[in-house]
């Protein structure tokens, strides 16, 4: 199984951590995030990663090879300009597709600034269960931004803003709003569905596949540990979480 690691993002929220290195070397507890993130996906047995790029590339990729890639097969997909989660996707597309990958086998796409316990391996088992073009970890709390289920986790919309009106694709009777957790398993015929060019939200993307009626489902992801790395007090609570050896 292959997987992809999100890590292009500029980390603003993160300076004055990320005014000389970028996000995805941000260190909690004495380990940077990318070593949390390959550590994480080499546990489930992923051997095969490809990582976007963009702010401070060559400290990225020197850092890996000193690091002799912990030991695994890991490829660069840089960035001129940032793509947003859907045009980096799409642009590191031929590492899922090449021939020696089973056509059918899905893969993960994981954001570089968030901590979890999720059980990746429920999680594609789930996926593959429910014949799923892509699947969601999501969870039960607050946030701006939500995702919009059916009672069969099927994707029917989102909210965008906590004072805005719901956009939905798909109608059902019973809605229930999550918050994504930034962990997605993928199918690779996703991949030739992208109509979308250069810059665009993956989020768009699932909104759109789930309208045309696609198997856009969620993962519940409630009884997990799960924390976002977006900001500085953020960062300073995961290092605490550490010492309580939530992670290995």
């Amino acid at each position: 199984m292959k997987a992809m690691i999100l890590a292009a993002g500029l980390g603003t929220r993160l300076r004055p951590l990320t005014d000389d290195r970028p996000k995805a070397l941000v260190e909690v507890a004495g380990r940077t995030l990318l070593q949390i993130a390959l550590t994480r996906l080499s546990t489930f047995g992923i051997r095969d990663v490809i990582i976007n790029v963009h702010h401070f590339t060559d400290k990225i990729v020197d850092y890996l090879h000193v690091h002799k890639n912990f030991g695994m097969h890991i490829e660069i997909s840089r960035e001129d300009v940032l793509l947003d989660t859907g045009g980096g996707l799409k642009k590191a597309g031929w590492f899922f597709l090449d021939e020696s990958t089973t056509a059918e086998e899905p893969f993960l796409l994981h954001n570089v600034d968030i901590l979890s316990t999720i059980d990746l391996r429920s999680m594609v088992d789930a996926h593959i269960e429910k014949k799923a073009l892509a699947t969601l970890a999501v969870q039960r709390r607050d946030s701006s931004r939500l995702l919009i289920f059916d009672d069969n986790q099927r994707l029917c919309g989102r909210r965008a803003g906590r004072d805005r009106e719901p956009e939905m694709v798909r109608p059902s009777a019973n809605l229930q709003p999550r918050a994504f957790c930034g962990v997605h398993v993928i199918s690779p015929p996703l991949l030739r569905m992208m109509q979308e060019d250069r810059v665009f939200s993956i989020i768009d993307l699932y909104l759109r596949l789930a309208a045309n009626g696609e198997n856009i489902r969620g993962f519940s992801a409630d009884e997990y540990y799960w924390r976002d790395l977006g900001k500085l007090e953020q960062v300073r609570q995961a290092a605490a979480d550490f010492g309580q050896k939530l992670f290995s």
